[in-house]
């Protein structure tokens, strides 16, 4: 088993997961994380840390979705070991549906 990062976190990537990941699996891109799923060890840590509870363990039925996209931007997007900062209007979207279809990204993100 392993978490996955779904849409939850567009536009709003908070980035506290990143903080207590003990293997360093996440990856930044422009306005999301991703978890690398073969990186992931199950700790489960992450998950209670991110406010719009974007992180999901991969035996939920919504990740299946989910987890080929965690693996192939784990690829090529860079990986992050600390949090960095919130968008400043990350709180606004929150509670926004369909936020793939309307605001992903696949440019990596920007760590330095």
């Amino acid at each position: 088993m392993t978490y996955v990062v779904t849409e939850a976190c567009i536009k709003c990537k908070y980035m506290d997961c990143v903080e207590v990941c003990p293997v360093d699996c996440f990856y930044e891109g422009e306005n999301m994380l991703v978890i690398h799923p073969d990186e992931c060890i199950d700790c489960g840590v992450c998950e209670p840390e991110c406010p719009p509870e974007a992180i999901i363990p991969d035996t939920d039925a919504p990740a299946e979705a989910w987890l080929e996209l965690n693996r192939e931007k784990s690829e090529s997007w860079p990986n992050i070991t600390r949090k960095g900062e919130a968008p400043a209007d990350a709180d606004e979207f929150v509670a926004v549906e369909g936020k793939y279809e309307k605001f992903f990204s696949d440019k990596p993100g920007n760590t330095g």
